[in-house]
Parts: C-alpha cells; structure tokens; sequence
C-alpha cells in the first residue's frame, strides 16, 4: 500500500472463513489478492460470536471449534503473506470488470481487477427481545446473545431460549458444565438438525436439560443487573418463574448487506443472486461467495462456501491472465506456488 492506494488483482470483501479459503484458491492460482473486513480481526463470526462453538460438518474434522478453524484457514493462507485492510469498511465500488475502484471508511482505495464478497449475511446484530430494562441486563453480562467462553458459565443457572440449532448446540455444548439448563421455546416442536433432537431428547431424559415449553419471555427479575429469575408466559396466560444466572436468548441475527445494497447488483432479502458455476453476480467482474450468495439448491453451509470460494477463483483467473490458459492440476501434483 502505497498512500492509502492498493493495487492487487482481487479485493476479497470479508475475512470470515469463505473469504480466507478464497485467498488461498486465488493465491493457488497465482492471483494476487487483498482481505478487507470491517471486523478488527479475521474470522467474521466465527471469531467474533463463536469461537468456542464446535462446528461438526467440515471435512476431516469431526467436531472444530469455531476459533480453531480460524486458525487453521489462517495457516493455510500463511505462506502467501496476503495484505490484510481490517477494521475497515468497503463504503464505495465504482469501475467495471477488469478495472474496479474501492474505497473505504478510512479513505483508502483498492484498484481491483474483480471483487469477491464474502460478507457472510453482511453487518449483523442480535435479535432482542422486547424485555423491560433488558439493557441493564446486557452490560453486566446477565443476558448474552453469543457465546464466546464456555467457561464463565461453569457452575451457572442457565435459562437458554429459541427453537433453532443455536439454541440446541448450546444447550448441549453447556449442559457438562452448567448446574442447571432450562430450554425455551414458543412451540413444542424445535427446528434443528435431526441429530441434535436425537441428543436433546437423550439429555432430557437423562435430567441434563430441562425443556420448558410452550413459553415465551415474560419479564427479567433481579436487581443493579444481576438476573435472579426470568418470567415466562404462555399464550393461555399461564406464568412460570426460572431462577436463573444468565438468560442465552438465541433468536437470530438481523443482517444488513449495508453500503454493498448500493453497488447496483440484483438482491433478493439481504442475499445476491449469482451464476452457480462461477458465483458471479449480476455485476460482471463481481463474485459472492458464502451466506451471502443465494441460487436454487443453495446450502448455507461453510463447506458450501469453501467450494464457491474455488468456483469463483477460477472464473476469476481468465479475468486476471486473459494470456494464460488455466489447466487445472490437483493440488497434490503441483503444490503450493512460491509466494
């Protein structure tokens, strides 16, 4: 970077895992590139709500946590020392394919010959919910929407609400350490990979968990933050109090796809179409890549996007050497190029 200008080949738009396997797929091609995140440090939320959460759907790994496969993705891209603009925001896009122009909330601009979006589902944020003086509650640490250490709820009375795989994952994960979890959810019915029924129901049964339902949050009850109990409520009025410590209340993420909405490519709810061969979207010279992207039989999983983060350094390649023909060889046989 010269004078707050960078020039590069690709300009990688999130340093989450998608985004970090998309470097070494561009770098195993010898296309030069540059990771942006508005985040302070890679990993999107991987690393940022995560890192302690196991993943169990990545290959050749029956159970990661979060910040390990950070660190793992960190190392495979080591050896090409990719030049890294973090803490920092993609604000404009301007150019064409072959000749893009970035700039950032910082002032800084990346020449660019095509753009990889890896933005996950864009700027995110928890869903809370409605709760009278729920913010007291959230400064002290009494109510969490993410998980970050297992450890600082050792010994703790945990009510843990939401009926999604958030929920299940962390009831389960906690349920070794914590005194006592209750399970939340609206409905008796959970949505959730059929596995984790499979172990809810085993832990249930075993008094690991307890699961309340069909209960919604009421009202929190403590005092100067410190959670004492949470109120829950069905829709026939019938109440019940939970002592609890902490209340986990998993109930989604509010995304944003931010200054990205203004860049002229076709969205369709916070998501951006593209050709499922190559990921390009609408934008020519423009991919996506991870929960970002969406197409006909797409699968928000990081598996998913490791594999588009290959398609797109692919179609990117003739982008970049219009000269070259691009033969493709397995890794095993050619390696890794010289950095």
């Amino acid at each position: 970077m010269t004078d707050g200008t960078i020039t590069t080949d690709v300009a990688i738009i999130g340093a989450g895992p998608t985004g970090l396997f998309a470097a070494f797929e561009c770098a195993m091609l010898k296309i030069d590139c540059v990771l942006v995140d508005a985040l302070a440090d890679i990993g999107g939320q991987c690393a940022a709500l995560y890192p302690e959460k196991p993943i169990y759907d990545i290959p050749a790994h029956p159970a990661i946590e979060g910040a390990a496969l950070i660190e793992s993705l960190a190392r495979q891209i080591e050896p090409f020392n990719i030049p890294r603009m973090l803490g920092r925001r993609v604000e404009t896009l301007k150019g064409h394919r072959g000749a893009f122009i970035l700039g950032t909330d910082k002032g800084e601009v990346i020449h660019a010959k095509a753009v990889i979006i890896a933005a996950g589902a864009g700027a995110f944020g928890p869903n809370r919910p409605p709760l009278d003086g729920l913010e007291a509650y959230e400064d002290t640490g009494s109510v969490q929407y993410y998980v970050r250490r297992r450890a600082d709820f050792e010994g703790k009375t945990l009510v843990i609400a939401g009926g999604g795989d958030s929920a299940l994952d962390w009831a389960l994960s906690l349920k070794e350490l914590a005194r006592k979890i209750y399970l939340v959810h609206r409905r008796d019915k959970f949505r959730a990979a059929p596995e984790s029924l499979r172990q809810l129901d085993e832990a249930v049964e075993r008094g690991e968990i307890e699961k309340v339902t069909p209960f919604q949050l009421k009202a929190l009850h403590g005092e100067s933050g410190a959670l004492r109990e949470v109120e829950l409520v069905t829709l026939d009025g019938e109440s019940r109090r939970l002592e609890a410590d902490h209340l986990l209340a998993f109930f989604g993420l509010a995304t944003d796809l931010g200054p990205v909405a203004q860049w002229g490519m076709d969205q369709i709810r916070s998501t951006i179409p593209v050709t499922p061969s190559t990921c390009e979207t609408s934008l020519a010279g423009v991919f996506a890549i991870g929960d970002v992207a969406t197409y006909p039989g797409k699968l928000k999983l990081i598996l998913q996007g490791f594999s588009e983060g290959a398609m797109a350094a692919h179609a990117i390649h003739p982008i970049v050497h219009p000269d070259q023909a691009l033969h493709f060889e397995y890794s095993t046989s050619k390696g890794v190029p010289n950095s």
